[in-house]
């Protein structure tokens, strides 16, 4: 993400986000120290922060808590790395408007998964009883939406054991599928970070599933 001018003129850092492997971690902060002059390492509640020479920070987030199970290694770094090698199982559910995917990880792979196209109607600026039919329309295509993903998923995770859920996709259909009856045995399910994905045809949901088991970097540069 580019810097931006706030409204006195300022510039303001620009920030991005990257996924990381555990066993890429160190390797990654070491070419992170090259090009910045070296940094210093500060735990906090919120991550792991690499405060570097030049006012670059980048951000450290484990893709899951330690749950009595920490990772080990000399420094901060190396327990991160460890942590976030562990093989845990998630439930990932992608959703959004064009479709949906769903599928049981472990190690950064899907281990089943199942993807599919659905189709919401975009909002419209149209009024009157025009308007009125339309939101009828989109609202039941969104509730279909949901039955369809809730039932998919459900046929997914029966059986399958994992400890956590991964939401993705679009935040309020993500919540609406999560929430639905279908699902309820997994309601009390701990969920890890959102992912923010695009429609989740195959390659995303590979790509979701790799991130969703890696290290959450986000850099923020300092301002110009």
């Amino acid at each position: 993400m580019p810097a931006r001018t706030s409204a006195g003129g300022q510039r303001t850092p620009s920030v991005r986000t990257a996924f990381v492997a555990g066993g890429r971690l160190a390797g990654w902060a070491e070419r992170f120290g090259a090009a910045h002059g070296g940094f210093q390492v500060k735990d906090d509640d919120d991550g792991l922060h690499l405060l570097a020479s030049d006012g670059t920070e980048a951000l450290l987030q484990a893709p899951w808590p330690a749950d009595g199970r920490p990772g080990r290694g000399a420094d901060h770094l190396e327990r991160l790395a460890s942590l976030a090698s562990q093989p845990r199982r998630l439930g990932l559910l992608l959703v959004r408007r064009g479709g949906y995917g769903v599928a049981v990880v472990s190690e950064g792979t899907p281990l089943a998964s199942k993807v599919g196209s659905t189709y919401v109607q975009s909002r419209t600026a149209a009024g009157g009883q025009s308007q009125q039919r339309f939101a009828r329309r989109r609202a039941n295509q969104a509730d279909a939406l949901v039955d369809a993903v809730a039932e998919q998923a459900l046929r997914m995770f029966a059986g399958e054991l994992f400890e956590y859920v991964v939401p993705g996709g679009d935040r309020a259909l993500a919540g609406l599928v999560l929430e639905h009856p279908a699902l309820k045995d997994y309601a009390g399910l701990p969920r890890l970070a959102y992912l923010d994905v695009p429609d989740p045809k195959t390659a995303v949901l590979r790509k979701a599933a790799a991130d969703a088991c890696a290290v959450r970097v986000q850099v923020t540069d300092p301002p110009a």
